[in-house]
Parts: structure tokens; sequence; C-alpha cells
């Protein structure tokens, strides 16, 4: 996995960081099981505090992402294409998609292109897991492409 940050970005560096390994896991790129680097080494090769690197690992395993100890370090705990997500997730997620959409709006972005874009990049992270092995998880789940 190649992390790409922006250090001169108005995001936090440790949330690029959770971004970019939540995305390897949509994309299928990380698998459950999957190691991470270790907090220093990761912070070694990006050229950051490891307490950086340290706040977006942490945060990845409050969401349930990762599974953190002391002798096999940072691994995947969730796979793209495995079951129903975890309570409460849904309604978080909303949150923050309704902030999203909102923010859209707020620019001028009109609903066609919000829902193109939407589709482009939810097909993206479908297309990559298939592309890794995984089967379609929308076909999992009874959804239709109609």
């Amino acid at each position: 996995m190649i992390l790409s940050l922006d250090l001169d970005s108005e995001v936090p560096i440790y949330q690029q960081i959770r971004n970019r390994i939540v995305e390897a896991i949509a994309s299928g790129e990380l698998v459950e099981g999957s190691s991470l680097p270790s907090t220093r080494q990761l912070a070694v090769d990006l050229g950051i505090n490891f307490h950086t690197v340290n706040k977006a690992y942490d945060l990845l395993r409050r969401e349930g992402l990762l599974r953190i100890n002391r002798k096999s370090g940072a691994l995947v705990q969730r796979d793209a294409r495995t079951g129903p997500p975890e309570p409460g997730f849904t309604d978080e997620w909303e949150t923050r998609l309704r902030t999203l959409l909102a923010e859209a709006v707020a620019h001028g972005v009109g609903d066609p292109a919000v829902l193109h874009s939407c589709g482009s990049v939810l097909t993206s992270f479908t297309s990559s897991a298939r592309t890794a092995g995984g089967a379609d998880p929308g076909a999992e789940q009874g959804d239709s492409a109609s």
C-alpha cells in the first residue's frame, strides 16, 4: 500500500493517513489480516512524528477497522466484503454524508453531478474489490444497478 499525503492540506496528517487506509480497505487492497507498518516505521517512511501515525491507527482501532497488539502489530480487522456494519455505524456515517452533501449543495454542485460522483466513487471501490479477488459487495446484498 502506498500512502499519498498532502503536507500542505488543511486536513490533518493523521486524518489523511486514516482516510487512505480506509480507502485501501474499501478497494480490497488491504483485506482482513493484512499487516500495516509499525507506527515508528511508517512515521520514518513518511518523515512525520510517530505520534501522528499512532493517532491515525488509534482512530482506526476505535472504528473497528484495525486490531493492534504488541506481538502482531497493526492488522486490518475488517474485510470490505464481510458482513453488515457494526451497530451505530450507519447513523454516524449518514451524519457525515449529510455534511458532505451540504458542502456540495452550498458550492452549487447540482444533483446530477453529486449522484454521478457518488456512483463513480462507489463503483471504483466495488470494481477494485472485484479485481482484488472479491465478489461484488452489492450483489451479496441483492442490490441491482438498474
